[in-house]
C-alpha cells in the first residue's frame, strides 16, 4: 500500500488483499459512513459550484484503452458506457455504494443545478440514452464540443465497492465527422483541468500492446504528476502480451517498468472479458474472475520460471486493482476529515454572511434614504478613483488594463488622423498606459500629427484671384495679404479636423478610465473588507451611473471642440496679427530668422520614451520619425527652398506693387500693356488709377526695368511672384500652427477635460443620478421582477447553506465517531 502522506505515491508495498471484503462486512462501519458523507458533499460541491477538495479518482486514457470497460468491471454491471464513449464530451462521476440488500443496481441521477436526484433507473440502455442526451442537450445550449459540467450517477449495488470515481472522455487524435478540429485539444486540455487538483487521484489506462517509450498520452500524465506521486498506473488488455513471454525474466522486466515510470512506480496489469454478448450480471462478474485466474495460471504455469509473485502478484488482476483503489480512497477519506471539517465551518460561516447581505439588500430596497446615502458614496468613490488614475495612479496593473496606441486606435475606431499621410509613431506608443498617461501620449500623438501637415499646394488660378482681389488697396502689402489669406484658408481647412479628431481620442481614453475605477473600487472594497453600501447586485444603478459618465465626458468632448474650434478661428481671423508677428511692418519677407520660428518648438517641454528602444539619437529620431517636431532652440529653414528663401530676403527692402500676378516674374499680367496706354483706364477714378501706374512704376524699377506683370523674358530672374507667394504661404501657415497647437490647444484640452474630471465630475455625477424624486430614483433600483430576483437568489442560498450545515453536523458526528 501507499505511503501516507497526502499525495497519493503509486504502492511500492503489497495492497492488502482483503481490504475491501473487510470494509463490507456490514453497512454501518465507519468507512461506510466516511464515504456517505464525502458522497453527500460531493454531490452539494457540484450542485452549487462550490470548490472543495474532496479526494476523488480520475480515470484517463486514450480512446479504446480500455477505461470504459474498467468502469463497468468496477460497478459490476455493464450498462454499455463503451457505446456512449465517444458520444459524451462530459464528465461521468460515479459515486458507487456498496449496499448489500441491492440485489439488482439501482442508479440515480442527479439533476442538473441541483443537489436532488430523480428517480431510480434500472435499464442499462436507459442509463447510456440519459447520459448521451444529458451531454447533447448541455453543449447544444452552450454551443460547445466539449463540457467540464460533469454528470453526476449513483449506483447502489451489492456487488460494487464503496468508491467515487469520475471518468473523463477518452483522449483521441482527430476529431470525429462534426466536429470541429480543435476537439482533441479541447478534450485533452478538459482533463488536465480536471487531474490538476492535487487533491484528485489519477488512474491513468494505457493497453499492453503499447510500448511506454512510445506512449501517446504518458507526456500529457507527467506534465499533471511529473514524479507519479498520485497517480496509479494500469496496463489494460494485459491478456494480449502474455503470448510474448517465454522466460521468468522476460516476465519480470516488462512488470517492472524500469526506465520510464521510475523506481517507485509499479503499475497494475489488468486484463477483462471480451465477450460483449448480453449476458447476466453474475455471468459477467464470474467472467471477470475467470480472466484474473487465467492470467495468474498463465503466468505461473506457461512461462518457464514462471515470474516473481511476492514482487509482483499484488498488482496483477483487476481484484488487485479494485481492492487497492477502495481502500486508498477510504484512507484519504480519513486523512482528509479534519481538514474537510474546517472548511465547510468556513464556507459554512461565509454563506451565512451571504445570506446576511442578501437580506440587507431586500430590506434595502424600501429604505429610500440608505439606498440613497449608498449610491452617493458608490458614486463619489468612483469619481475620486478617475481623478487619481488621472493624476498618474498605476494600479489596476497596466499589464492587463491599458492599452498600446494601435489599440486606442482600433478600439476608438479612429485609425488615422485625418490629412495626415505619414506614419504617427509617437514615443511609447508600445506601452500599455492608461488614465493622464495615455491622455498626455495622445496629446503628444496629435502635435506630431499636427506637425506633419504643410501648407497644401495652391493653384495659380486661385493665387490670381486672391491678389487681384486686392488690386489698388494701397500699402505695398498684396503679397503679404495674399500668403496671409492662404495660409489662413488651409489652416481652417486641414487643422479643423484634426483638432475634431484630437478631442475624440481624448474623449475615449477617460471614457475608459470607468471599467478601471471600478475595478480600483472591488480592490479598495476587498482589501478593507467593506460591506455597508454593498452595491454590486443592483444592474438599473450601475447602467444609470455609466451613462451619467459616459454623457458627461462626451459633453466635455463637445466642448472642447467648440473651444479648439474658437481659437482655430481666432488665429485664422483676418484681423488676426499672428501672422505678422515680430515683423511685416516693412513688407514681405523682412526676416525668416526673426519672424518664422515655428519649427523650433518641441512636441512637448518634458516628454520621456520610456519604450524598449530607448531614446533615440537626434539622428535617429530625424530618421525613424520625422513627423516628431524639432526640439526647441534649433534652427530650421521654413518649408520651401533655401535659395527661394534667400532670395525673399534680399527683396525684403524693395516695394512690392498691389498687383502682382502669380505666374511668371518679369512681366505685368496685361501683356504688351505700355505706360501709355494706362490712361485707356481712366474710366475709374483718376486716383486709384494714378496709385496702380506709381506701383506699376515702382515694380519696373525693382525688377531691372521689367515688369512683373508681362510676359517677356523670364529667364532673367530664378524667383517668381507664385513661388514667393507659396514660400510665404507655407510660412504663414506654420505660424499659424504653432501658435495654435503651442499657445491655445494644449492647454485649452488640459483646461476642458482633465479640470472637470477631477473637480466637476461627482458634482455632474450627483446632479444626474440624486436631483430627482425618490419614485425616478427608486426607478434604478427596483425595476420590475427585481424583487423577485433577489427573493430568488435568497432563497438558493438558504439552500446552500442548509445542505452545508448539514455536511458540517455529519463530519463532526464523524469526527467524534472517530
Amino acid at each position: 500500500m501507499a505511503t501516507t502522506n497526502t499525495h497519493l505515491t503509486t504502492p511500492t508495498k503489497t495492497p492488502s488483499t482483503n481490504s475491501s471484503s473487510l470494509s463490507r462486512k456490514h453497512q454501518n462501519n465507519p468507512s461506510n459512513s466516511r464515504f456517505e458523507a464525502y458522497n453527500r458533499l460531493q454531490a452539494a460541491a457540484v450542485a452549487f459550484g462550490e470548490k472543495l477538495p474532496i479526494p476523488e479518482i480520475v480515470a484517463l486514457g486514450g480512446q479504446s484503452d480500455g477505461k470504459s470497460s474498467l468502469l463497468e468491471a468496477l460497478l459490476g454491471f455493464r450498462f454499455n458506457v463503451r457505446e456512449v464513449e465517444m458520444g459524451t464530451r462530459r464528465p461521468l462521476i460515479l459515486q458507487m455504494v456498496h449496499d448489500p440488500s441491492a440485489l439488482e443496481p439501482r442508479c440515480r441521477f442527479q439533476e442538473e443545478d441541483s443537489e436532488e436526484y430523480g428517480s431510480s433507473v434500472v435499464s442499462s440502455t436507459t442509463i447510456a440514452d440519459i447520459i448521451k442526451s444529458r451531454t447533447e442537450v448541455l453543449l447544444k445550449r452552450t454551443k460547445t464540443a466539449v463540457s467540464s459540467k460533469p454528470i453526476v450517477m449513483r449506483a447502489e449495488y451489492a456487488h460494487c465497492p464503496n468508491l467515487t470515481i469520475i471518468d473523463t472522455p477518452g483522449f483521441v487524435l482527430k476529431a470525429r465527422k462534426g466536429e470541429p478540429e480543435t476537439t482533441p485539444d479541447e478534450i485533452l486540455s478538459m482533463v488536465k483541468s480536471l487531474a490538476s487538483p492535487p487533491h484528485r487521484i489519477l488512474v491513468f489506462l494505457q493497453q499492453s500492446s503499447v510500448e511506454w517509450c512510445s506512449s501517446l498520452w504518458l507526456d500529457a500524465i507527467k506534465e499533471i504528476d511529473p514524479n507519479f506521486r498520485r497517480s496509479v498506473i494500469v496496463v489494460s488488455k494485459f491478456d494480449n502480451r502474455l503470448k510474448e513471454f517465454s522466460d521468468r525474466w522476460e516476465v519480470d522486466r516488462y512488470l517492472s517498468a524500469s526506465g520510464y515510470l521510475g523506481e517507485n512506480t509499479r503499475p497494475f496489469f489488468v486484463a477483462l472479458p471480451k465477450d460483449r454478448n448480453t449476458i447476466t450480471n453474475d455471468e459477467f462478474r464470474r467472467q471477470i474472475s475467470q480472466v484474473d485466474s487465467e492470467i495468474l495460471h498463465h503466468l505461473r504455469e506457461g512461462v518457464q520460471g514462471g515470474f516473481d509473485e511476492e514482487k509482483f502478484r499484488p498488482y496483477i488482476g483487476f481484484s488487485s486493482l479494485r481492492d487497492y483503489l477502495e481502500s486508498e480512497l477510504q484512507k484519504r477519506y480519513k486523512e482528509a476529515a479534519p481538514a474537510t471539517l474546517a472548511l465547510l465551518e468556513q464556507r459554512c460561516c461565509e454563506v451565512n454572511a451571504e445570506l446576511d447581505r442578501m437580506d440587507s439588500k431586500i430590506l434595502a430596497t424600501s429604505d429610500v434614504a440608505h439606498l440613497r446615502r449608498s449610491a452617493m458614496l458608490h458614486a463619489a468613490s468612483i469619481s475620486n478613483h478617475v481623478g487619481a488614475l488621472i493624476d498618474g495612479a498605476a494600479d489596476p496593473a497596466p499589464e492587463q488594463w491599458g492599452k498600446t496606441t494601435i489599440e486606442e486606435q482600433a478600439e476608438s475606431g479612429i485609425g488615422v488622423w485625418p490629412g495626415v499621410t505619414v506614419d504617427i509613431k509617437p514615443p511609447n506608443a508600445t506601452l500599455r498606459l492608461y488614465g493622464g498617461a495615455a491622455f498626455e501620449r495622445v496629446m503628444h500623438e496629435f502635435r506630431c500629427a499636427a506637425y506633419s501637415i504643410e501648407c497644401p499646394p495652391v493653384s495659380r488660378e486661385k493665387v490670381a484671384n486672391i491678389l487681384l482681389a486686392h488690386a489698388g488697396r494701397g500699402g505695398g502689402r498684396g503679397l503679404t495679404e495674399a500668403a496671409a489669406e492662404i495660409a489662413r484658408a488651409a489652416a481652417r481647412s486641414w487643422l479643423a479636423p484634426l483638432l475634431d479628431t484630437a478631442c475624440d481620442r481624448l474623449a475615449f481614453v477617460l471614457g475608459n478610465l470607468f471599467d478601471l475605477a471600478l475595478e480600483r473600487n472591488h480592490i479598495r472594497d476587498s482589501e478593507y473588507d467593506k460591506k455597508n453600501g454593498d452595491m454590486d447586485g443592483y444592474v438599473g444603478f450601475h447602467g444609470a451611473l455609466r451613462h451619467a459618465y459616459n454623457r458627461f465626458i462626451k459633453d466635455l468632448a463637445k466642448q472642447c471642440k467648440q473651444l479648439v474650434r474658437h481659437h482655430l478661428d481666432s488665429v485664422t481671423s483676418p484681423y488676426s496679427q499672428v501672422c505678422y508677428e515680430n515683423d511685416f511692418q516693412g513688407g514681405f519677407g523682412t526676416s525668416v530668422t526673426s519672424c518664422f520660428k515655428f519649427n523650433q518648438v518641441s512636441a512637448s517641454p518634458f516628454y520621456l520614451d520610456l519604450s524598449d528602444c530607448g531614446a533615440p539619437s537626434r539622428d535617429e529620431t530625424t530618421i525613424d520619425q520625422e513627423n516628431i517636431p524639432p526640439e526647441k532652440n534649433v534652427q530650421q529653414t521654413t518649408p520651401g527652398k533655401v535659395a527661394e528663401a534667400r532670395e525673399a530676403l534680399k527683396e525684403s527692402h524693395m516695394t512690392v506693387p498691389e498687383t502682382p500676378s502669380p505666374d511668371q516674374p518679369c512681366d505685368l499680367v496685361y501683356a504688351g500693356v505700355r505706360k501709355e496706354n494706362v490712361n485707356c483706364n481712366e474710366i475709374g477714378p483718376r486716383k486709384r488709377i494714378s496709385r496702380m501706374i506709381k506701383n506699376t512704376e515702382n515694380l519696373r524699377v525693382q525688377n531691372g526695368g521689367s515688369l512683373l506683370f508681362g510676359n517677356g523674358d523670364c529667364g532673367s530672374r530664378s524667383g517668381s511672384a507664385y513661388l514667393e507667394i507659396c514660400s510665404s504661404a507655407a510660412q504663414h501657415f506654420a505660424r499659424i500652427r504653432e501658435v495654435l497647437v503651442e499657445r491655445s490647444v494644449t492647454s485649452t484640452l488640459n483646461s476642458g477635460f482633465l479640470t472637470p474630471c477631477r473637480d466637476r465630475l461627482v458634482l455632474a455625477l450627483g446632479l444626474d443620478l440624486f436631483a430627482v424624486n425618490d419614485e425616478k430614483f427608486m426607478d434604478m433600483f427596483v425595476a420590475p421582477g427585481a424583487i423577485d430576483v433577489l427573493q430568488n437568489e435568497r432563497q438558493s442560498l438558504q439552500k446552500r447553506q442548509k445542505i452545508l450545515q448539514s455536511c458540517l453536523n455529519e463530519f463532526k458526528s464523524l469526527a467524534r465517531a472517530l
